[in-house]
């Protein structure tokens, strides 16, 4: 995978999602009590063994500067290569919006880097792939560009790009729906292609008036490109809104699901913080949760993810619930059905409960 150059698009919708991404955005959303989506797309390229890893960013990249950093924690701080931030253009005249816009800025970028191949992925997707077995497949289809798919298990509502394939893996249609069926065979919003494919496709896309890679430089041209498939049969998660988010979370704690993801042969990596392990005193009771180190329980914890120094008072009972970092529930609260966002004080005696499958949202900084 050293002929592969890995791209992670930041340019995302977040508008089903906008309780939780006010100052953030999606792919550096808090996960499974210590890592961010973000850390799924970029771990499973430095696992497969990409070693230059451009990052389009935002139009809010604090979040993820602040994250990545130098990109140290996932093996890329390098000499050569590593991993690189690809800034969004800032012109005013300009009022064509849409990632192809941010690409085309980049292009240099792109048409300079020694790698022969480009791994495109967005990063609000939950999975834990070995893109070796994807750049193999490329080749032997000697395909023009392939996609990733998986193959939905039940309904599920939201815009999502669906296609349809022959037996053989060559895609027939691509389409965006705005829901999908069990059976759909929905794209995971990543492409392999050669280096030469992708920088024509940007340049030509936009400069015939195009806003958007997938439509415009896709879906648009897909009958002059030879396009195929590869299914992903693991565990996928798209969040692309509060109800997805809170049902990727819960999905975590079925045993079989944290094991694929993270128990397996490749580890999915993330920014690394010191932290002491769990206290639980003497009046804790936790049954079927993850709790992340910095913790201090007291109270009953039950279904739910704590993140790193969450604070659970005596008498207190939190149930399906997700609380962030840094979070103090003080004493008799109840909370079912909750997510808190970071620094939250739920004060004495509080009741909160969301609906069992879309909870109560408590903005960060909030106290209650």
């Amino acid at each position: 995978m050293k002929t592969v150059m890995g791209i992670i698009n930041l340019q995302e919708d977040n508008s089903l999602i906008r309780e939780l991404t006010d100052r953030r955005v999606v792919e550096s959303l808090p996960f499974a009590g210590r890592y961010r989506l973000i850390d799924f797309a970029l771990s499973s390229m430095v696992n497969s063994g990409v070693q230059n890893v451009g990052v389009m960013l935002p139009d809010k990249p604090r979040s993820v500067l602040d994250h990545l950093r130098s990109g140290k924690d996932w093996d890329l701080a390098r000499r050569h290569d590593g991993l690189f931030y690809l800034p969004v253009p800032h012109d005013e005249e300009s009022r064509r919006r849409g990632d192809l816009r941010n690409f085309y800025y980049n292009l240099d970028f792109f048409e300079h880097s020694l790698q022969k191949y480009v791994l495109l992925a967005g990063g609000s997707f939950v999975y834990n792939i070995n893109f070796n077995e994807l750049l193999r497949f490329h080749q032997n289809t000697n395909a023009d560009i392939t996609m990733v798919y998986y193959t939905a298990s039940h309904e599920a509502a939201g815009r999502s790009t669906v296609i349809e394939t022959a037996e053989n893996g060559l895609v027939e249609d691509i389409a965006e729906k705005s829901a999908i069926y069990d059976g759909s065979k929905v794209s995971m919003n990543v492409f392999l292609m050669e280096k030469r494919i992708f920088v024509e496709m940007i340049r030509y896309s936009y400069e015939h008036g195009g806003q958007d890679l997938l439509l415009d430089g896709i879906i648009r041209r897909s009958d002059e490109y030879s396009i195929y498939a590869y299914e992903h049969d693991g565990y996928v998660a798209h969040v692309d809104s509060t109800a997805s988010y809170y049902k990727a979370n819960m999905d975590i704690l079925n045993p079989s699901v944290w094991e694929e993801l993270f128990m397996g042969e490749n580890s999915i990596y993330t920014k690394v913080k010191d932290e002491v392990p769990v206290q639980y005193k003497d009046t804790a009771v936790v049954k079927n949760s993850l709790i992340a180190n910095g913790c201090i329980i007291r109270g009953e914890v039950e279904n739910s993810i704590l993140f790193r120094g969450v604070t659970i008072e005596k008498g207190v009972k939190v149930k399906n619930s997700i609380i962030m970092q840094k979070c103090d529930v003080q004493e008799n609260s109840l909370l079912e059905n909750v997510i808190c966002d970071k620094n939250v004080v739920i004060t004495k005696e509080k009741w909160l409960k969301g609906a069992q499958n879309y909870p109560l949202i408590v903005a960060k900084n909030v106290v209650i």
